[in-house]
């Protein structure tokens, strides 16, 4: 025949025995002579959170926007463009200080690029000198003349442009070289050795 359990009643405040605060529901059946689960370990203390690096540190990070094929040309394009219109303005259409500004970019646009679009870079330069060029080239007033002074622009600022493009070709190849090392080193490293 089956027995019913009864629980005590519990009288005042924690009860006949007055011996603490109601226990909670898994230690009252361990009490009634039910099975008790494990007490839970308790939580280790929290730890606290790391302190952002010192400004000294941060600032001697590049930041590392990892810009498309298309992404790198519309970064060179517009840059360019935006430094071909204040050399125009600040120091007189002057081709040298536009050649000098043009190096930095071709370094960041190579620099920026992602590993899969490595080889835009050094095509997307060029362009994107031309593109900068335009207000800083004497133009003339007719569409011959506009032209004729852009193949000139090109013509005497060709170190400028051939240095801008050298200086990208040769980060994307250092890159290219450095990317290919390190597949290597995981590849020998997941080979099985016999």
């Amino acid at each position: 025949m089956e027995q019913h359990r009864t629980r005590p009643t519990r009288h005042g405040r924690y009860g006949p025995r007055g011996d603490g605060p109601p226990l909670p529901p898994q230690a009252r059946r361990a009490e009634d002579g039910g099975a008790a689960r494990p007490a839970r370990p308790s939580r280790p203390a929290r730890v606290p959170q790391r302190r952002p690096a010192p400004p000294r540190a941060a600032a001697r990070r590049l930041p590392g926007p990892r810009l498309t094929g298309l992404g790198s040309g519309l970064f060179c394009g517009l840059v360019m463009l935006v430094l071909g219109l204040l050399t125009e303005a600040l120091f007189g259409s002057s081709p040298t200080v536009y050649g000098v500004l043009f190096l930095p970019v071709c370094a960041l646009t190579a620099l920026w690029a992602r590993d899969g679009d490595l080889l835009i870079a050094p095509v997307v330069v060029p362009i994107a000198f031309a593109v900068g060029l335009v207000p800083v080239a004497d133009l003339g007033s007719g569409t011959l003349e506009g032209l004729m002074g852009m193949v000139t622009g090109l013509a005497t600022q060709a170190g400028w442009l051939y240095g801008g493009t050298l200086t990208a070709g040769v980060i994307v190849l250092f890159r290219r070289v450095r990317r290919v090392r390190m597949v290597n080193r995981r590849a020998a490293r997941t080979r099985p050795r016999p």
